[in-house]
């Protein structure tokens, strides 16, 4: 009975309907009540009458489509009451056909409303400035490198890097946060995004047809509940049910001898809940995931989702964030890493390579002024070279082992520690620095992982084309249950295969390379978020936003929603058998009836409709103050990083000498214990532990961490305790140094690991976007190039 989509006219036929139906059984009514019962029986029959065209129509629609269904029953039962003579019966049959029609159309109007509303938002022209002169353009007109201007409360058009000044934006409609952001010089911005402050100008990086909105549209386009499995099973129900109650009609007919309880049998079973309950449940699903960042092109997709239980995923852009950030720059001696981030970033600009934006992108964030390089030569694989301020610079890889400097090899042996991959810098054939990168695990990941096996999933799984050793760090961080490393895209489509052939899975993937293996999962979804258009196509479900934890939305989403639609529609059945016992056997008369078969179909409706709102037992309901604590302490969080890092440099330089030199250093980093970083965790455990108490549910949500703050005060106090000692005999006793020694390398390592989990166990909840925040390692290296 769900209808898939109408025009302006058409909209307007069951609420016509819904309208004459009712003003032909109240005046039916007024009549009977008036004493003039011919006269009501005429308006009763007249509602009838009306009421059957179009039922016929709706019925002869179905069987076209090959669906044979109970609106059969509709038809049956209104002429079966005008052949009765139970016209009032006919009556209240003919309003709650057409009024479950009006219902069910405005739900599924409301439900769909956030999908509609993706497509209309979509943006229609661009301002393009060439000099001074500001053209208003067609969209298709937009070029890559245009300077596009965008006004107050426009959409950005195409995606583009921003220009000139920073931009205010609301992403709501791309990510689901309310919360205004601000992008800067240099950064990207996706096109859909609607500017809430003043003017800025981006250079456009993509045209229109290429941009993340139009792909994302594109899918919207296609999201609907047409292919629903619990719809098809409501369809293979109803062939069933159509027989069965008219068999149930007939044994009453003979069994009373009279028609009448033939026709009652006919109202109760009129219409199914099954074809109403579960249509709206699954758009309404499909509603929700739209509005917390989840396109889903089909009810199939949220339905499998629901019940899937093995998750396989990609490792680079899944699990990690997909794009290199810089986390360090070694300078040789008697040279500064900031020179060196500017000169690296001055020459790389002219290159694509993914590695040469993120060493662009550090440097725009540092303010640096760069250079404009000359003589530019590309060389795929080993790097840029450039003549830059008179010297020729080589950004890349070496041409030869010229790593022998002890500080170069220091830089060797970090960069394979840390999974890193090294720009070498070079100047006229030496090298002079180094520019250390690393692709960062997103920052949800642990906790959407948690999330997912609460969900249902049962067994995790990572396939990528990446080494085995950084596979297997990631794999041990976030607890999975199988690694595949070096994985070519055949591989992963063979091992998608074979973890379907065991239960339903669902892949998780961003890129060209992981399309074939989203194509062959039961549902695929891709990381959408930058426009990833093989993935995208070849997926069942597209996360709109590059926030992981949307994935665990989208399954609460889907587990929620198919569990209201199984339950509206054995609910209805149920009821409705129910009824049509109690009418064979005579107790329950047609115009009684009607009604009754009225209240279960308003009631499969409402109750389908809490799909809209979710599950509440799994919704953390966060009160706006809460939310800025959590951000304000995140701040915190990466103003303290290179704090931290100064109990490891303290402790380095003990380790290689216990003289006057380590001492301050000691002394330095202690200062900042008790002055920043102790003052920070005791206003946590005062004012953000109680707070989140209450959403979290209760305060051993957050006791673990409260003993941790126990520990970083303890440690604190015994490495002061340790520098009294050392300050007033003058030197560091060698009684001192093995346990000094523990208390500031523990003491690093209990820091940085009290600020990931509290990162990823609390903060997470409030985070705006992964891309308004500056993956590990940015902080560090900020405030280092700062010193």
């Amino acid at each position: 009975m769900a209808r898939r989509g109408w025009s302006r006219p058409a909209q307007w036929v069951e609420p016509i309907l819904a309208a004459v139906t009712v003003v032909a059984l109240a005046a039916g009514g007024i009549a009977w009540l008036a004493g003039a019962p011919r006269v009501a029986d005429g308006c009763w029959i007249a509602g009838t009458v009306v009421a059957v065209v179009p039922a016929v129509v709706w019925v002869l629609a179905a069987l076209r489509r090959g669906r044979f269904g109970v609106d059969l029953i509709a038809v049956l039962s209104l002429v079966g009451t005008l052949l009765v003579g139970e016209y009032l019966a006919g009556a209240l049959i003919a309003v709650m056909l057409a009024g479950g029609r009006a219902l069910e159309a405005a739900a599924e109007r409301r439900a769909s409303h956030d999908l509609r509303a993706l497509l209309e938002h979509a943006p229609r022209f661009a301002r393009r400035r060439v000099g001074s002169a500001v053209d208003v353009i067609a969209l298709d007109e937009v070029a890559v490198n245009d300077l596009l201007v965008v006004g107050p409360g426009e959409v950005v058009p195409v995606d583009g890097r921003i220009s000139g000044v920073v931009a205010v934006l609301d992403e709501s409609v791309l990510t689901g946060e309310p919360l205004q952001v601000e992008r800067g010089v240099g950064e990207p911005v996706r096109s859909g995004v609607v500017n809430a402050g003043s003017a800025f100008e981006i250079h456009a990086t993509a045209t229109a047809a290429d941009s993340t909105y139009a792909q994302i549209v594109r899918l919207a386009a296609e999201a609907g509940a047409e292919n629903a499995p619990v719809v098809r099973l409501a369809d293979r129900y109803a062939a069933w049910f159509l027989p069965l109650t008219l068999l149930v009609a007939g044994a009453a007919w003979l069994a009373g001898g009279s028609p009448v309880r033939a026709v009652a049998v006919l109202v109760v079973a009129t219409p199914c809940p099954l074809l109403l309950a579960a249509p709206v449940a699954i758009v309404s699903g499909l509603s929700r995931a739209s509005r917390r960042g989840v396109v889903i092109r089909s009810g199939g997709a949220l339905e499998n989702l629901g019940h899937a239980t093995t998750l396989v995923m990609d490792k680079t852009g899944t699990l990690t964030m997909g794009c290199p950030v810089v986390i360090d720059v070694a300078a040789a001696p008697g040279r500064d890493a900031l020179e060196i981030l500017r000169v690296a970033a001055s020459v790389d600009q002219m290159s694509p390579h993914v590695l040469a934006e993120a060493i662009v992108t550090a440097a725009r964030a540092r303010g640096l002024p760069l250079s404009l390089p000359t003589e530019v030569v590309e060389e795929p694989g080993r790097g840029v070279t450039a003549t830059l301020d008179g010297r020729r610079v080589h950004v890349g890889k070496l041409s030869h082992d010229t790593a022998t400097a002890e500080w170069a090899r220091a830089v060797v042996n970090r960069a394979l520690l840390d999974g890193a991959a090294i720009a070498w810098v070079c100047a006229d054939g030496r090298p002079t620095g180094a520019v250390l990168l690393r692709d960062p695990l997103r920052r949800h990941a642990p906790r959407t992982l948690r999330r997912l096996r609460e969900a249902g999933l049962n067994r995790l799984v990572m396939l990528t084309g990446d080494r085995a050793e950084p596979a297997r760090e990631v794999a041990v961080v976030l607890g999975l249950d199988e690694v595949y490393a070096e994985q070519s895209p055949a591989d992963k489509v063979a091992a998608v295969r074979t973890e379907r052939e065991r239960a339903v899975t669902v892949m998780v993937g961003d890129g060209v390379n992981d399309a074939p293996a989203l194509a062959a999962a039961t549902v695929g979804v891709a990381m959408g978020a930058r426009g990833a258009t093989a993935s995208s196509e070849a997926a069942g479900i597209v996360l709109t936003t590059d926030r992981l934890e949307r994935l665990a939305d989208a399954m609460d989403i889907a587990r929620w929603s198919r569990r209201i639609a199984v339950q509206s529609a054995v609910v209805g059945m149920v009821l409705s058998l129910a009824a049509m016992a109690v009418a064979a056997i005579g107790w329950l008369p047609p115009a009684v009836g009607a009604l009754v078969q009225e209240g279960i179909d308003v009631a499969v409706i409402l109750n389908a409709l809490r799909a809209l709102r979710g599950n509440p037992d799994i919704e953390v309901d966060l009160p706006a103050s809460t939310e800025q604590m959590l951000r304000r302490f995140d701040a915190e969080h990466d103003e303290l990083r290179d704090a931290v890092d100064l109990l490891r440099d303290a402790a380095d330089q003990l380790a290689a000498a216990p003289d006057q030199s380590a001492l301050e250093a000691i002394s330095r980093a202690h200062a900042v214990l008790t002055e920043r970083i102790i003052p920070h965790e005791q206003a946590e455990e005062t004012q953000l532990y109680p707070a989140l108490a209450h959403p979290l549910g209760t305060t051993e949500a957050t006791a673990p961490m409260s003993r941790t703050h126990a520990e970083i005060q303890r440690l604190s106090d015994r490495i002061g305790a340790h520098l009294a000692l050392a300050q007033s005999s003058g030197t560091i006793g060698a009684d001192q140094l093995d346990d000094l020694l523990a208390c500031l390398y523990g003491l690093h390592a209990l820091l940085r690991l009290h600020f990931l989990q509290e990162e990823e166990s609390y903060f997470t909840l409030a985070e705006d976007e992964p891309g308004e925040r500056k993956p590990d390692g940015r902080d560090a290296l900020a405030d280092k190039l700062s010193r």
